[in-house]
């Protein structure tokens, strides 16, 4: 090396530290790049983002061949220094390659790319893709054979090559986290609405179904006038048809048969029950998820289902309209009801609610923190508190909201009036007047 000219030196000595700091850099990249946008950049025809992604899925290899080439360069680096030390014949000259030398190193080829590159990590990656896969195909013999030595060296603490498992796939909780921390790159109400998806499996038919006792259905029992003006005026195109009980069901009505045997004057108790029978209905055990039972709807073609208990018996009615509505939200048109049909806004604070209302509902539209592991409805949540069947005007305070029984019909509460209180107090009851 003492017939190698000076300057040749020191271009090499400077082609050295730019390969440190390529070098440094661009690892920092790779390791940060976000894979999940470099695979859609892939899906989409980009060369350098499918030969980034191929890369990605075998880190052994780039890795590897991105240490021998730090290593090389950076012993370069400290033997060229070493030489235009000695060189110069200087007293102090050997502080060039002990303390010069390696604080530009850390400063110009390792903190300032490494900060650039974390910043920038899919555009530097991209741009390093090609120059990686020329160099894992030059370095091939020597990452194989820094490879056996490396798993040579893991075998003694238990670690077999081709045994780990790959973490790249997320589960629904670290979705869940990256969707909501997505900000403005997903709007507000979708990222709302792939947040609910995520949670359709944390919640069953019972968090959502329509319970019995609030079923809109036909008794064939009842007075046929009774019948026809309860036709005449159903909101519904389904309804369920049962005899005396509704554990006695008989079939379901399509309002638009009945629609049809009306305008021909056909309609009578037993061809009503001929067409009820001729839909079988849909029975569905409850504690099923809604993510099956989503699934269940599609298989079946069916948009309606009774759910029953372990004994048979009907605890509620579930549509696949109430299981979009998890997703979407409330179906209506009218934008002074959006919020929930079963919740009215009286004043700054105060609600008037229909107590048959799903806690979960009711946490999801006004924001609230109701406890949804125990009862499934606000009227379950407060005669559990109460530990009995209230009289009209009893007060509860449960956490920061004070409910007012307003009404009570069937041995339920049917609505309540809602405060939220500013102090969170103990749940407590408060006789009438109080």
């Amino acid at each position: 090396m003492d017939d190698v000219p000076t300057l040749f030196l020191l271009i090499a000595l400077g082609l050295l530290l730019l390969v440190v700091a390529f070098s440094s850099g661009t690892e920092v990249a790779m390791l940060s790049a976000n894979r999940y946008r470099i695979r859609n950049r892939a899906e989409r025809g980009e060369h350098s983002a499918r030969i980034l992604e191929g890369l990605l899925a075998k880190p052994d290899d780039w890795l590897s061949a991105n240490l021998i080439v730090l290593t090389l360069a950076s012993a370069g680096v400290t033997t060229i220094a070493t030489i235009l030390a000695v060189r110069s014949g200087h007293r102090y000259a050997l502080l060039l390659p002990t303390l010069v030398v390696p604080t530009m190193m850390l400063v110009f080829c390792e903190l300032a790319p490494k900060i650039f590159a974390a910043v920038h990590a899919d555009r530097v990656a991209l741009g390093a893709a090609w120059t990686y896969r020329v160099l894992v195909a030059l370095s091939r013999p020597g990452v194989s054979l820094a490879n056996w030595a490396a798993y040579a060296l893991l075998r003694v603490f238990g670690v077999v090559q081709g045994r780990t498992q790959s973490d790249s796939n997320l589960s629904a909780d670290e979705l869940r986290t990256v969707v909501a921390e997505s900000g403005p790159l997903v709007p507000q109400r979708h990222r709302q609405m792939l947040l609910s998806i995520l949670d359709l499996e944390r919640a069953t038919v019972n968090d959502i179904m329509i319970p019995r006792q609030e079923i809109a259905g036909i008794n064939l029992e009842h007075d046929w006038d009774q019948i026809l003006e309860q036709l005449r005026t159903t909101p519904h195109t389904r309804l369920p048809v049962y005899q005396d009980d509704i554990d006695e069901m008989v079939g379901l009505l399509h309002m638009k048969r009945v629609a049809q045997e009306l305008a021909r004057g056909t309609l009578d108790r037993n061809r009503l029950e001929e067409i009820a029978r001729a839909r079988e209905p849909y029975f569905v055990p409850e504690g099923t998820s809604l993510t099956v039972q989503l699934a269940n709807f599609q298989r079946n073609r069916r948009r309606f289902a009774i759910v029953v208990d372990e004994y048979g018996d009907v605890m509620g009615l579930v549509t696949l309209e109430d299981l979009l509505e998890e997703i979407v939200g409330e179906f209506t048109s009218d934008p002074a009801t959006a919020a929930h049909r079963d919740v009215l806004r009286e004043a700054p604070g105060t609600y008037i609610i229909n107590a048959s209302a799903t806690n979960r509902a009711l946490n999801r539209t006004l924001g609230w923190s109701l406890p949804t592991d125990g009862p499934k409805t606000l009227n379950g949540l407060l005669l559990e508190q109460l530990e009995t069947i209230p009289p009209a005007g009893t007060v509860l305070r449960v956490g920061t909201h004070e409910f007012e029984v307003l009404q009570i019909a069937d041995n339920a509460i049917r609505t309540v009036r809602v405060r939220e209180i500013t102090d969170a107090g103990r749940s407590r009851r408060l006789q009438p007047g109080a």
